[in-house]
């Protein structure tokens, strides 16, 4: 017959303490590494949207009706742009969002009634509501200049843009990104077109 081990009052309690704070060291532990991971996914959240893809809202109606005041974008960070792209790009302190039309090298020209054409060919925009020759101070035709391209919003009659020697064709480094998805409002979500 086994003997059954006295069970001293004193080490129960003793017992008890310790696996209370072997507890208390593991849920510290793991509260610490949860916020350090959310520390981390937090810092690269921001990394992203900062250097790879901003984030922008539009300001204005110069791309209307493609891009209207509120709706919110990701852009990306890209080097090369094709005719139709929508870029974004600094401009006196402030970012600009305009339709790249033509890149270095091109030759553009825009008639009285607001038809554009590049290297001599219509340049086909079914984007546009209207067209208009706009704020155009250039003089047409006009050689798109190395490492530069140029941009017209698509609400052409109110827009400043590449036709303006005031802002003149954009160059690689102004550029932010190229608009890729919208995120708001939630009915248009999607890309840009």
């Amino acid at each position: 017959m086994r003997k059954k081990p006295v069970v001293i009052p004193e080490i129960e309690e003793i017992e008890r303490e310790l696996k209370r704070e072997r507890y208390k060291k593991r849920y510290r532990s793991t509260l610490r590494s949860t916020v350090w991971s959310l520390v981390i996914v937090a810092a690269v959240a921001i990394l992203v949207a900062t250097l790879w893809m901003p984030v922008l809202q539009i300001y204005g109606t110069s791309m209307s009706p493609t891009l209207v005041d509120g709706d919110i974008l990701i852009s990306l960070k890209e080097s090369s742009f094709e005719p139709g792209d929508i870029v974004a790009f600094y401009y006196n302190n402030k970012i600009l969002v305009k339709r790249v039309i033509a890149g270095p090298g091109d030759w553009v020209n825009i008639d009285e009634d607001g038809n554009v054409f590049i290297n001599g060919e219509a340049f086909d925009e079914p984007y546009l509501e209207e067209k208009a020759l706009g704020e155009c101070d250039i003089t047409l035709p006009y050689q798109v200049p190395e490492s530069r391209i140029f941009v017209m919003g698509d609400h052409r009659s109110v827009s400043v843009d590449s036709r303006s020697t005031s802002v003149g064709c954009v160059a690689e480094e102004q550029i932010v990104g190229r608009l890729v998805m919208r995120l708001w409002p939630l009915n248009k979500i999607g890309k840009p077109e």
